[in-house]
């Protein structure tokens, strides 16, 4: 058999279905041996989009999704949604071919060290000069992707490894294995700090965007009489519709669901990363007792050192404490005070009519045609903050940001893995003109796809969150703008749906319309950002709110 089928069907063992990337000169041995596979190969127009989408399938079903390119500038391209993929906890593996080891007639063309390259935005990373490694290799890649913390890891495939014909191999059986519980001396200390405490607060993070833990937390505030709050990539863990959510930490500024931690002795936080969500706009003062609760030990700063940690599967540790904790429940009037002040500020608006609409009216008008679990993927741009702080989630995994990487041009990928994950729920990607535009040649890889999406093109013909900053900061408008094309001509030129929001129309109907388009539909939608200067201050809460003495 060739080295490239057995790579191939060592995929099939982990249950690959879908190989996202560019081919190359170095790669077609696995190109082939992908023809005969039953794995889907889905070409991309660029290998960034192609990572994007590894990841995002990582991030939604918990198995490593796969990205395959040629090597020098095919893998380049590659690096940023690996990095994405990285820091945002999502399992990925990156396939990279290279020349031959052995007769390498083409000298230093398009030579680099990809697997140096790679080291540092990887878990782990290999070269496979020997095939008699394969199988091993690619089961110790998946296993080190989607063990705690996930991530990225990355294998080389020269091109005479690929090409060459070896004796018939198995691959190695996946092995699916339990995470371990924590331990019960660690569980029973962090049931007496939660029982001494006057009112502890939950933060739960990205890790802890799974849906056993979204179960089990539903449980342990409901017999507790805690409250939690997500940040931006736990939106959805814990219903904002639940009694006990405080919704989401959607800036970085102190926000209304800040006065929560501010009023807490003990913060317990869930599958909580400091990358994600900087703990200094928490806990400014470096006071605040903090309780880890994660898969992985933390990775302390300045303005998170954990008092306690218990580490071990998360859902059994909510489980656990839930039981020490039995007939013990903290007072929910302060803080069920607190959910009505923040609820009517955020999320019971009219936002009457503008042209263009305002980002609030923007966010309303989305949640209003999407169903609970219907998924949102927001590309990176001031809309993300707004989206954050006000569109309520009610489902794990159903707002799909990045706020670790935060790279500009995946929100379109996102979108798109996550309709081939989930194909009968509607899916919206919401992208600003400069985001959309660095990876909007994939709008053809969409089309192809036949995929149903809706595209929200949020357009002021700039780089509105870098405008913003710079606002801020006290510096001149300068460099931020650009020019764009007719949108809604340049998805028909792709063979989708062009749509544009014109005054007069509601939002809600353009988006209804949208989908009822089928296919692929762009909506392209001015947006006024006037507002944003409302981000910019903090927000407090009267304590006469909490004492129930006005509203």
């Amino acid at each position: 058999m060739k080295a490239s089928d057995l790579f191939v069907r060592c995929l099939e063992e982990e249950g690959v279905e879908y190989v996202f990337g560019v081919p190359g000169e170095e790669n077609l041995d696995v190109i082939e041996s992908l023809r005969n596979s039953r794995i889907q190969l889905i070409v991309t127009r660029h290998e960034q989009h192609a990572a994007f989408m590894a990841a995002t399938y990582g991030r939604l079903t918990g198995r490593a999704g796969v990205c395959l390119s040629t090597l020098g500038p095919g893998a380049t391209n590659l690096l940023t949604g690996i990095a994405y993929a990285q820091l945002g906890g999502m399992p990925l593996l990156a396939i990279t071919g290279q020349k031959a080891i052995r007769d390498n007639r083409q000298g230093r063309f398009q030579l680099i060290d990809v697997v140096d390259t790679f080291r540092p935005v990887t878990k782990w990373n290999s070269s496979l000069t020997d095939s008699g490694v394969i199988p091993r290799s690619i089961r110790h890649a998946f296993k080190v992707a989607e063990s705690e913390r996930p991530g990225a890891v990355h294998l080389e495939l020269p091109e005479d490894i690929a090409g060459e014909e070896i004796e018939p191999s198995r691959p190695q059986a996946r092995v699916s294995l339990r995470r371990p519980n924590a331990d019960e001396q660690a569980t029973e200390q962090a049931a007496n700090m939660i029982r001494a405490a006057r009112q502890p607060i939950i933060i739960y993070s990205s890790g802890a965007n799974r849906k056993r833990i979204t179960e089990q937390l539903q449980s342990f505030v409901e017999a507790t009489g805690l409250f939690a709050i997500g940040t931006q990539m736990g939106k959805g863990v814990l219903a904002d519709d639940h009694p006990q959510s405080l919704f989401c930490m959607g800036i970085h500024n102190h926000d209304y669901v800040h006065s929560a931690i501010d009023e807490a002795d003990l913060v317990i936080t869930l599958g909580y990363d400091v990358v994600e969500y900087p703990p200094a706009v928490w806990n400014a003062d470096k006071d605040k007792p903090i309780m880890h609760i994660d898969f992985v030990p933390a990775e302390p700063d300045e303005w998170y050192s954990p008092a306690h940690e218990v580490i071990g599967d998360i859902s059994n540790t909510l489980v656990n404490l839930r039981q020490r904790l039995a007939g013990h429940r903290f007072d929910t009037t302060r803080l069920a005070r607190l959910r009505t002040f923040v609820d009517e500020r955020l999320h019971r608006g009219e936002y009457e009519y503008s042209y263009p609409p305002t980002p609030q009216r923007i966010v309303n008008q989305v949640r209003g045609v999407m169903g609970r679990e219907d998924i949102i993927s927001l590309d990176n741009g001031i809309y993300k903050i707004w989206f954050a702080r006000m569109y309520p989630a009610y489902a794990h995994n159903t707002v799909l940001l990045d706020n670790a990487l935060a790279s500009m041009g995946a929100g379109l990928a996102a979108a798109m893995a996550a309709k081939m994950v989930h194909g009968t729920r509607r899916v919206m990607a919401i992208c600003g003109d400069g985001g959309f535009m660095m990876n909007s040649q994939d709008l053809e890889t969409a089309v192809r796809l036949k995929l149903d999406l809706v595209i929200l093109l949020l357009r002021d013909d700039g780089y509105g969150f870098i405008r913003w900053k710079q606002a801020g900061a006290g510096f001149e408008d300068f460099g931020m703008s650009f020019g764009n094309p007719d949108f809604v001509a340049y998805a028909r030129a792709y063979g989708a749906t062009g749509l544009r929001v014109a005054e007069g129309d509601r939002l809600g109907d353009v988006f209804e319309h949208a989908y009822a388009q089928g296919g692929v539909v762009l909506v392209d939608c001015p947006i006024d950002y006037g507002p944003n200067s409302e981000l910019d201050h903090a927000h407090h809460v009267d304590p006469a709110v909490l004492e129930g003495k006005t509203l």
